[in-house]
């Protein structure tokens, strides 16, 4: 494998100059067309699960549900447990690794983004990243955005609307943008 990828999934900082990003993008575009032929049409639930593990690389567990419209630029980081349902037009950028445990709900419009850019504005073009992780049976609601380094902690709830930027302990509700903790949950 290029050394470009190890590099852009350990979180350094990967240029358009770089040796093998032609090869980074070209796969990003690769990744995008099966999203388009996922996105165009029906498909039969086996069909779009067959779909998603051409994305992301691996079998696809037939207890995941997954409802198009799907965008994505590099699947082959996602892990997707099972029992995880992902509703539609949800986007994961997932060039840095994006983890779902399993019994994820994941609202339709939901974000989950692993990539940032340099905030130098002489080298902007350049991005490094920073896994995400959700743990098992967290429910994600409409329209939140998960950012770069997340870690959600089991059974937790994200707010519709919420913008994540730091670690939500397990059973909690967070919301709002930035997100902060509103509630704890029982067990």
């Amino acid at each position: 494998m290029n050394k470009i990828f190890e590099r852009d999934l350990n979180g350094e900082m990967v240029s358009p100059l770089d040796p093998g990003y032609d090869e980074l993008i070209n796969t990003i575009w690769d990744t995008m067309k099966i999203a388009t032929e996922l996105n165009d049409g029906y498909h039969t639930p086996d069909e779009v699960r067959q779909m998603l593990g051409e994305i992301i690389g691996q079998e696809v567990d037939a207890s995941i549900t997954l409802l198009p419209p799907f965008y994505v630029d590099y699947g082959k980081h996602i892990k997707i447990g099972k029992g995880c349902f992902i509703q539609q037009c949800c986007t994961f950028f997932g060039r840095s690794g994006i983890t779902l445990g399993e019994n994820v709900l994941v609202g339709p419009k939901v974000n989950i983004i692993t990539i940032n850019h340099d905030p130098d504005p002489e080298n902007r073009s350049a991005t490094y990243g920073r896994p995400v992780v959700i743990e098992d049976k967290v429910w994600i609601g409409i329209n939140a955005t998960i950012l770069s380094g997340v870690h959600i902690g089991y059974g937790a709830i994200v707010g519709a609307n919420s913008v994540v930027t730091k670690d939500v302990p397990p059973m909690t509700v967070v919301a709002g943008n930035p997100a902060r903790i509103i509630k704890t949950l029982n067990k």
